[in-house]
């Protein structure tokens, strides 16, 4: 352990110096030999972030989470990374997920604001930039006949530049023909024609209406069989809905013949397939989408479709992991909230399998142990380590979150003793070392009045427990000197954010003036929950008191 500390102060050394690459290689020692230090992925990742290796960066914040979830840190190096890849719904709601654990994080709130000033799409969302990825960009552009031309002229491509740079000049540039014929092609929608060949939502869940494929005809009628494909794929859509799934396939087949260009007919054949649950088929036909749209330079949005397709069949047969895999290709051709929402979905199912398949109660007990002979021999430290393995490995035992309870209460941490005293209570209200427990954190952060709650639950449990009754006894005093010690009740109320709020509220302050006028108006203002929770909290710290 002493080496993974001397590791880790160095890296940080070296991070402050800016000597990435030195701190990356000093973090990475660290983690082959802890590799369960979830600070020491956290460092790493920042200094992934320095380095501009974003991608990185998300992967140990990724790490960071999944060893200590409820580290708020984690969330921060997650939103952060998310970030820098653009990827701005995913960053806010890691540090939402962040928020949850410490609601007054003023780092993961900043990082909502800042997510929040690139959301500017419908109901919140991240808007889509065509111009994002410029290489791929410049060589579908090259190769299309209605744009290859415009790059003779060096103006055309500055302007590419600048919109891939700041995507929000996009309306000011839209008179630009150039421009209406770039977006034609990028988007797959010739904005001259009101026709061209597009897909229909076809599986039962939600799906946004796709961006149409391109297919330019030289005049606007469509050649005959052109037409007569849409006709199939019509009548292929009709029987879809009427459950017919036979007779669609035959249209959708017949369609696919008479134009093989047109990967919407696959796309649709492939929908069939996966309400008929046959996985594999509507795979492999996805697949074979791909290569036809690819091919004949399909939409953003047709390809993206298909890859959810696939992702779909996959999550039908709890394949989370190929399922996140293939969301994960549809969201780089086009992000969606509904593709985006099943990729998250992948991601807690895959955490969850992972955390379960990790449950082993009888190695539970054998790093209870090993926590039990530390706590003896007063190594706190160790044996904190040794009981987040236990409670890793036996999730429902309460006692193993009495027994860290303990180990917090040695190391000071008297906050997260009285969570694991919560939790350990949840599980098992009749451990009464649980509630005995809860108590002493208390009673440490001078909570008298929570403390004697705590320990007559214990003593509920056991009318006969002395350490209970002996608790009580001394909070019931300790709490009758500090509502009599003025400066004791000012200091408790000064370093208490929650007495700080209420005594602001401009409503509380004229309440509490009437009530000072007039006692019996006091029985009125406790009828609203809120106020009487506001008051109950000033007479729990002696502010204010009844006679």
């Amino acid at each position: 352990m002493g080496d993974v500390t001397d590791l880790k102060n160095k890296g940080n050394a070296a991070l402050q110096k800016n000597n990435i690459k030195e701190a990356i290689s000093l973090y990475s020692q660290a983690i082959g030999i802890d590799s369960k230090n979830h600070v020491l992925y956290s460092n790493r990742s920042a200094a992934y972030a320095k380095q501009k290796k974003y991608v990185e960066a998300l992967e140990d914040a990724e790490k960071v989470i999944q060893l200590k979830p409820e580290w708020p840190k984690g969330y921060s190096r997650k939103g952060s990374a998310l970030e820098f890849l653009n990827r701005f719904e995913e960053a806010k709601l890691a540090y939402e997920e962040g928020l949850k654990y410490d609601s007054d994080n003023e780092q993961l709130k900043q990082g909502i604001k800042q997510c929040n000033q690139h959301l500017t799409g419908p109901a919140g969302s991240q808007p889509i930039n065509p111009f994002s990825n410029l290489d791929e960009l410049k060589r579908k552009l090259k190769l299309h006949p209605k744009t290859s031309k415009y790059f003779e002229d060096q103006s055309y491509e500055q302007m590419l530049q600048e919109l891939n740079e700041q995507p929000t000049l996009l309306a000011s540039k839209l008179n630009d023909p150039r421009l209406q014929n770039t977006l034609s092609v990028l988007i797959g929608v010739d904005l001259d024609m009101s026709g061209a060949n597009g897909d229909e939502p076809m599986e039962s869940e939600e799906a946004p209406p796709a961006p149409k494929s391109e297919t330019p005809p030289p005049s606007k009628e469509k050649p005959s069989h052109e037409q007569e494909s849409l006709e199939e794929k019509g009548l292929g859509n009709a029987a879809y809905k009427k459950k017919d799934f036979e007779s669609a396939l035959a249209h959708y087949d017949k369609a696919s013949k008479l134009d093989p260009t047109n990967m919407a007919f696959l796309t649709n054949k492939a929908a069939v397939y996966f309400e008929q649950n046959e996985l594999e088929k509507c795979r492999e036909v996805c697949h074979k989408a791909i290569e036809v749209g690819r091919e004949h330079r399909a939409g953003y949005a047709l390809i993206a479709k298909a890859f959810a397709r696939i992702g779909n069949s996959y999550m039908r047969e709890k394949n989370y992991a190929s399922a996140k895999q293939f969301f994960d290709k549809s969201l780089a051709e086009q992000r969606t909230k509904d593709v985006l929402a099943k990729a998250q979905q992948c991601e807690k199912a895959m955490a969850e399998a992972e955390r379960l398949a990790y449950i082993n109660p009888e190695l539970s007990l054998e790093e209870k142990k090993k926590g039990n002979d530390f706590y003896n021999a007063g190594k706190y430290p160790e044996a904190l380590k040794c009981y987040n393995e236990a409670i890793k490995r036996n999730p429902d035992n309460a006692t193993l979150y009495s027994n860290r309870a303990a180990c917090y209460m040695k190391l000071l941490e008297f906050r997260l003793a009285l969570k694991d005293c919560d939790e350990c209570v949840q599980k098992d209200p009749n451990f009464i070392k649980g509630h005995i427990r809860k108590g002493g954190a208390l009673e440490a952060m001078k909570e008298f009045s929570r403390a004697v709650d705590a320990y007559q639950k214990a003593l509920e449990v056991d009318p006969n427990n002395s350490e209970a009754t002996d608790g009580c006894r001394r909070c019931l005093h300790n709490d009758y000197q500090n509502r009599n010690n003025p400066e004791e009740v000012q200091k408790r109320a000064m370093s208490d954010p929650e007495v700080g709020r209420i005594m602001r509220d401009p409503a509380m302050k004229m309440i509490l003036d009437q009530i000072q006028r007039d006692p019996k108006a006091l029985q009125e203002h406790l009828k609203n929950p809120e106020v009487a929770r506001n008051i109950q909290k000033l007479l729990d710290v002696g502010i204010l008191s009844v006679r």
